[in-house]
């Protein structure tokens, strides 16, 4: 803070840094903890033949915000991994990415980065389907790309290294950037899988399906269990709430030390106003017991005692306004009598 008692630069910067990530981290923890508040309150559903007969008596004939669990089971086609033999599945998702190093102008450290190259994902209709083959009850998962988290298996990944010469390393030295060399990687949904479902549940033409929920509800299509799935948001949740109780913390820890300041700073000008005052009642009195017009005193005599010649000058304000003695009797830690500043130092006055 300023001698003025203005907040310096850097306190207001991060008083408004950290208010303003304050505000974002609870507007994005407050949107979470109502995502899993609805999902903690979704109904759970069971596959079983009693299911269309629910639906049908519910309103719509839909559940807003249900809980499925099943395994995935094609309908009609389904998708060969382009890698590992007799792997099957319903999605299969193919990413190219580029791994490089790139030199950091600022810390003068090569760092990781990737950029990806290529991005291709292939789906064919699926159910959920009962663990137990007797039971017919499926239900048709729609949409399944636009789940919040869509969990796929990955089933092939390898590491194609880019070739080095000495013309590129010398070139890449001069660029900036170093390629390591391309990650090809392979992900399914495979055929058997388990999976829960969040979502709305809708029975249209004797069909059950499984769907985007509406009024902003996330959609979710897991491999993990309902507990887990549920367990694992909550542990997002409270890191969420973590970020905003600290950046919370430290705009109240700012402001408060802004406040304190203000306040150390105003009572300390309340105190010299105060001290001022008594000197100038004390003064009066002295030019009274003097016999003096406060005109008839030189400029040179002492502001205090009234009776010697002003000798020292005080620094680091360098005001010349007392005699030694004065001086030595002023109490600890003495300050200007006119300015009210810290004296470091003085140094002796000689009038000729």
């Amino acid at each position: 803070m300023e001698s003025s008692g203005r907040p310096s630069t850097a306190q207001v910067v991060l008083l408004a840094t950290s208010s303003a990530l304050t505000a974002v981290l609870y507007t994005i923890y407050k949107k979470k903890s109502s995502h899993v508040a609805r999902l903690r309150e979704a109904k759970k559903m069971s596959l079983n033949p009693d299911l269309k007969t629910i639906l049908n008596e519910a309103p719509g004939k839909c559940v807003p915000y249900a809980v499925i669990e099943g395994v995935v089971r094609s309908v009609k086609e389904t998708l060969n991994s382009q890698f590992v033999d007799n792997c099957k599945g319903v999605i299969e998702r193919l990413t190219l990415k580029e791994k490089k190093m790139v030199w950091n102008r600022t810390t003068h450290l090569w760092n990781d980065c990737e950029k990806l190259i290529h991005q291709r994902t292939n789906t064919v209709p699926f159910d959920l389907a009962p663990h137990d083959d007797t039971i017919p009850t499926t239900v048709r998962v729609v949409r399944p790309l636009d789940a919040a988290e869509l969990d796929l298996e990955t089933t092939y990944e390898n590491f194609h290294p880019s070739q080095q010469s000495l013309t590129n390393v010398i070139g890449h030295f001069i660029s900036g950037e170093r390629p390591q060399g391309i990650q090809e990687t392979e992900e399914m949904l495979r055929l058997g899988a388990s999976m829960t479902g969040v979502g709305e549940l809708v029975l249209d033409n004797n069909l059950v399906r499984l769907q985007p929920p509406k009024q902003g509800l996330r959609y979710f299509l897991s491999r993990l269990d309902y507990d887990t799935l549920l367990s694992k948001q909550e542990g997002n949740l409270r890191l969420w709430r973590v970020l905003t109780v600290l950046f919370g913390l430290t705009a109240c820890a700012t402001l408060f030390y802004l406040l304190w300041r203000q306040y150390v700073l105003r009572k300390e000008r309340r105190k010299e106003r105060s001290v001022l005052d008594e000197y100038r009642k004390w003064q009066s009195r002295r030019l009274k017991e003097l016999d003096l017009a406060e005109g008839d005193v030189s400029p040179t005599t002492c502001t205090i005692c009234l009776s010697h010649e002003r000798s020292c000058v005080f620094l680091e304000c360098g005001h010349v306004c007392t005699c030694e003695e004065c001086y030595r009797a002023l109490p600890e830690p003495k300050k200007c009598p006119i300015c009210r500043a810290n004296i470091d130092r003085i140094v002796p006055l000689y009038n000729s």
